[in-house]
């Protein structure tokens, strides 16, 4: 076992190629595989870049995911007035027993039975904007077109909140996770949307429905006698922005990268069959949220041989272990067919992410729906000329220009 103690090198973020993970993952994974790093924020952490570790790290009780807590691993620094804060962390933030107790309150929504449900209203709205796509302009923007408008409606329905605010709430979750955002301005997108759920969820403890989930939980808190308006608020929060941010990135991404691999996307037209394999792979290749794994350690606990302290923040960087050639063969290769479901990229342990059926199955009628509608679909200028999200906390593409 070993103690290291010296911080070895700075984190690095940018990817050089929009397919493959920072250059430097690999030379840490094989030089020093559990190595201390500078973070953006001003904050040391260790970084994990072996699948192995990853997984151990996530599924370990010795590590929390209080991001209140002054030891939590940030990649921005951390926002002003954060004690003011009216809420308490959502989901993604609690540690046990509260953690277990709030995610059993909701998983239920978010059963393959319940997505079954949700199949049909999910391709209604997917056929109707690629209608409106067909009969606009050429080039079209499909980050405008497709890929942001289809998850956000969905996950407005779902959740209850209405579409119509939807350039509101967008424009909040992209002051939060655009890295060159200002302390001042990241906090008061995060206070504007925290205000506007507050108020919406108020205004359905008034009168709760079970048309949809924050309604149903509502009815739910009644019923047990348990009502919890600070709980909702933050689910809220959460399931929004990670509802509509990360599946419309998966779309575009997952778009490009098709039409980059032909012999890839002719398998999936001759066989609908390999698109969820597809998916997964898609998944496998960008992790666009590759930090969600991010922990601190509460107790002194090693780790791949390496003792990691307790207060030490951890990150688990999920790109660089969803490319570990000890976890997948020939890890930078795109083969739809690997059939390599043990990434990374939804999270691991007790907080794997609680929508991934509902993002697999936005995904695949989305890419079903396109590629059947729209078969000479093709990128309009060269891929290295996308505005790729380099400066965002999830990886995707600002616009994506396409003609057919």
């Amino acid at each position: 076992m070993t103690d290291v103690e010296e911080t070895t090198a700075t984190l690095p973020l940018e990817r050089k190629c929009p397919f493959s993970p920072p250059p430097e993952y690999q030379k840490l994974r094989e030089e020093s595989p559990i190595s201390r790093v500078s973070l953006p924020s001003g904050q040391t952490a260790w970084a994990l870049t072996r699948l192995e570790d990853i997984r151990e790290m996530l599924s370990s009780p010795h590590f929390s995911s209080d991001r209140r807590n002054p030891s939590f691993p940030l990649m921005v620094p951390r926002p002003i007035r954060q004690d003011d804060n009216k809420f308490r962390p959502s989901l993604i933030a609690m540690d046990p027993p509260e953690h277990g107790r709030a995610r059993r309150e909701v998983v239920g929504e978010f059963t393959v039975k319940r997505m079954k449900a949700l199949e049909p209203r999910i391709q209604q709205i997917v056929d109707e904007h690629i209608d409106a796509l067909l009969a606009g302009p050429k080039p079209a923007d499909l980050v405008k077109a497709l890929s942001l408008p289809v998850p956000s409606l969905v996950i407005c329905e779902l959740l209850g909140v209405p579409y119509a605010d939807h350039e509101f709430f967008q424009s909040c979750s992209s002051k939060m996770l655009n890295r060159d955002t200002s302390p001042e301005e990241r906090q008061a997108g995060f206070e504007q949307l925290e205000n506007y759920l507050d108020e919406l969820v108020t205004k359905k403890e008034a009168n709760p429905t079970e048309d949809d989930l924050l309604g149903r939980q509502i009815l739910k808190q009644r019923e047990s006698g348990e009502a919890d308006h600070e709980e909702l608020v933050g689910l809220a929060f959460l399931l929004l922005v990670a509802g509509h941010e990360t599946t419309a990135n998966m779309i575009s991404l997952g778009t490009v990268t098709l039409l980059e691999n032909p012999d890839q996307l002719a398998k999936i037209k001759a066989d609908p069959d390999k698109t969820l394999p597809a998916i997964e792979e898609l998944l496998r290749v960008h992790t666009i949220a590759e930090v969600a794994t991010s922990r601190f350690a509460t107790a002194d606990v090693e780790i791949g041989g390496t003792l990691i302290r307790a207060g030490d923040g951890v990150i688990g960087l999920s790109n660089a272990g969803n490319h570990d050639p000890e976890g997948f063969e020939n890890p930078d290769a795109f083969d739809i067919e690997r059939g390599a479901r043990h990434h990374v990229a939804f999270g691991f342990g007790a907080h794997q992410c609680l929508g991934q059926n509902l993002a697999r199955l936005e995904l695949q009628i989305v890419f079903d729906t396109l590629f059947r509608r729209i078969p000479g679909i093709r990128v309009a200028v060269p891929v290295d000329e996308l505005p790729f999200k380099h400066d965002s906390s999830i990886y995707g593409l600002h616009a994506l220009p396409v003609t057919w």
